[in-house]
């Protein structure tokens, strides 16, 4: 990778599923976090860690998204780049790539906080044209696992496994040429055309410890209302109570 970028790409598309009991009305990345939407606390945790402009991307309920963002935001410049039909993780985020200025770009989930440096994360090996924060959690079953030799990403095992492993913590350095050189058919799942199966791609996981929380789930999303502010106050310090 080259210089640290100070841009991001967040995947803000997701439909939310398994938050319907207690989230109907917005989509997941605004469902309500003490008070404010999830998407906000992000977007600020992001900005104090250097970031200067972010790409969303977005669908399901995308105006929305547009109305509770707008076009800057914690002093950070945004675009976005709007899916007409869905195109996966993996689609949406090589069409959001296009709209990035740099040569590497940093990309995150829009439903998951993850307190890691952004700098530390981007010092791994220049070569890599991917790289991947994992975390290693005690219970894998609803993540799935990435299968890491050395450094180096080679798979994926499909969620519903048990014990600890490595998980896919939701944030990623990557250069922004890669739908030129490494074009898929839309829509595709980023985990499943591209982590588990790299195809000749330089994909190196990143290990970290920070502080790490998917809001996808009821039980999760009731701890984010007490976890993501903490996590915020704190200067996203890994001292702080881990997940």
């Amino acid at each position: 990778m080259t210089a640290l970028p100070d841009e991001i790409v967040v995947l803000a598309g997701g439909l939310g599923t398994r938050l319907r009991p207690v989230v109907a009305e917005v989509p997941k990345p605004l469902a309500p976090v003490a008070g404010r939407p999830f998407l906000h606390w992000l977007l600020e945790g992001f900005a104090a860690r250097g970031i200067t402009r972010a790409v969303l991307a977005i669908g399901y309920r995308a105006e929305m998204i547009r109305q509770a963002v707008g076009d800057r935001f914690a002093g950070m410049a945004i675009a976005y780049a709007e899916e007409e039909t869905p195109l996966g993780t993996g689609g949406a985020l090589w069409a959001a790539l296009t709209k990035c200025r740099g040569e590497s770009v940093f990309a995150a989930n829009g439903d998951s906080w993850l307190g890691m440096d952004l700098a530390n994360f981007a010092s791994a090996p220049a070569e890599a044209d991917l790289l991947l924060a994992v975390r290693r959690v005690p219970d894998r079953s609803r993540y799935g696992a990435v299968l890491v030799e050395g450094n180096r990403i080679v798979g994926m095992v499909e969620k519903g496994g048990t014990g600890p492993g490595l998980v896919n913590a939701g944030l990623y350095l990557l250069r922004t040429d890669l739908p030129a050189r490494h074009p898929l058919p839309a829509p595709f799942s980023l985990e499943t055309e591209v982590l588990a199966r790299p195809a000749g791609l330089d994909v190196r996981a990143v290990e970290t410890d920070a502080p790490f929380l998917d809001i996808g789930t009821p039980e999760d999303y009731a701890r984010a209302q007490t976890l993501i502010p903490a996590w915020a106050s704190g200067c996203f310090s890994s001292a702080l109570p881990p997940v």
